[in-house]
């Protein structure tokens, strides 16, 4: 049974910072990116950030800069520093696990596995 346990969410004021943790099990298969999305009330969810196994990056543009994402691949378990909050950063904070299975000559992706949430709420 796959389970993600998130934890780090809660509330800051603007300009402080927040580190959120994900650990993942259960998880079939290899674990081929990881990532964190959130959805702020009436919006949808955006990618905030996402890495894969050779350690590539992603970031949304409203993040760059400010948020960092970083794994423990011995701990199946992602990161998301978070500094210089602000109050647009509010919203509820899923982590995202991507699996994946080596074909031989490619990694084919095989299905995405979602945390229950953690919220993040930046007060003025």
């Amino acid at each position: 049974q796959v389970q993600l346990v998130e934890s780090g969410g809660g509330l800051v004021q603007v300009g402080g910072s927040l580190r959120l943790s994900c650990a993942a099990s259960g998880v079939p298969y290899s674990i081929y990116t990881m990532g964190w999305y959130r959805q702020a009330p009436g919006k949808q969810r955006d990618l905030v950030a996402t890495i894969t196994r050779d350690g590539s990056t992603d970031y949304a543009d409203a993040v760059k800069g400010r948020f960092m994402i970083s794994t423990d691949n011995a701990k199946n378990t992602v990161y998301l520093q978070m500094n210089s909050l602000k109050s647009e950063d509010t919203a509820v904070y899923r982590c995202n696990v991507g699996a994946a299975v080596w074909t031989g000559d490619r990694w084919l992706r095989a299905g995405d596995h979602w945390g229950q949430g953690t919220q993040v709420t930046v007060s003025s």
